[in-house]
């Protein structure tokens, strides 16, 4: 049988399906590995690799079809969207600031998909959370250090683009840590600075907030639904929840950001670029969301998998 500790194996198993596939994650419930499928063959090749087949009525592709043709109706700030794996459908969400004709044009989109897709609300707003972790500076902003990565000549940390869009150096707030090395925003969210101060610290580790107690990332993840994860931010410590999605688009208002990793772990300003993690495996940059931390919310992550390839990083 498959378990949580066994994603990667059932999600390999969900890719090698194609176009039978929908999609896996993890049943909070029993903590096995549940991989979606639109037939009974596929359901088959699924339990015989030891995981529970859930027949469904539509494949990722077709999801990721209703995705695309709903696109300009949704791609309006305050929206997000999302293939929930669990029931097999489109999530498009709205928060307090889509109202009249935004609101109509993105409920008669859903409503063209019909049982494919579905409209939730947020009494909340998405926004970017800019105000390892551990506070970092630049001008008047606060963000949170990612993780520290190096290539084969050079030391850097990453954090989210949006932050990095703010400002070329970065302090701790009393020394300069390094200048910006490169940033993306909107689109993606991701930024790194290269460290001109070389003397201080850097360990491959995620600050807990905890004393002085942090934990080891020894190796770069892939985020699956159901997951248990942490986040770690310089505004309110280590928070925990579970993954809700992959492959999430998020409009804020500042412009759109797709393929990101969707959480019922809260985070508030200043958290931004902070770290999300399993364990000792890294997984993402906190982005944004809706909510805080005193009622609950929903927040987007940047994949740290994605960082790592573009720039041709590791860890340490």
């Amino acid at each position: 049988m498959l378990f949580a500790a066994d994603a990667p194996a059932a999600t390999s198993l969900s890719a090698s399906l194609g176009a039978r596939s929908a999609g896996a994650y993890i049943d909070a419930a029993t903590g096995r590995m549940v991989v979606a499928v639109t037939d009974a063959t596929a359901a088959k090749q699924v339990r015989q690799a030891g995981a529970v087949a859930k027949t469904v009525k539509y494949s990722t592709a077709q999801l990721d079809t209703v995705q695309s043709t709903m696109s300009k109706a949704v791609d309006v700030a305050g929206t997000a969207r999302h293939t929930d794996v669990t029931t097999n459908q489109v999530v498009v969400t709205v928060d307090s600031t889509v109202t009249g004709a935004r609101l109509a044009a993105v409920k008669a989109a859903v409503a063209a998909a019909g049982d494919a897709a579905r409209l939730e609300t947020t009494a909340d707003k998405f926004q970017l959370f800019i105000a390892g972790g551990q506070a970092i500076y630049t001008g008047g902003s606060r963000c949170s250090l990612g993780f520290n990565v190096r290539t084969s000549s050079a030391l850097y940390f990453v954090t989210a683009g949006h932050c990095t869009n703010a400002g070329a150096t970065w302090t701790n707030g009393s020394v300069t840590l390094g200048t910006r090395a490169g940033s993306s925003f909107p689109g993606n969210d991701y930024g790194i600075v290269r460290y001109t101060n070389t003397s201080i610290a850097r360990p491959s580790a995620v600050y807990l907030y905890s004393g002085s107690s942090t934990q080891s990332i020894t190796s770069v993840g892939n985020a699956v639904v159901g997951q248990s994860v942490r986040r770690s931010g310089s505004t309110t410590g280590v928070r925990s929840g579970s993954v809700t999605a992959t492959n999430a688009t998020v409009t804020y208002p500042q412009g759109t950001v797709s393929g990101l990793i969707r959480t019922n772990v809260c985070a508030q300003p200043g958290d931004s670029g902070g770290s999300l993690f399993a364990g000792s495996s890294g997984l993402g940059l906190t982005s944004g969301g809706s909510g805080n931390c005193t009622t609950g919310g929903t927040t987007f992550f940047q994949p740290l998998n994605e960082v790592m390839s573009v720039y041709g990083l590791s860890l340490g």
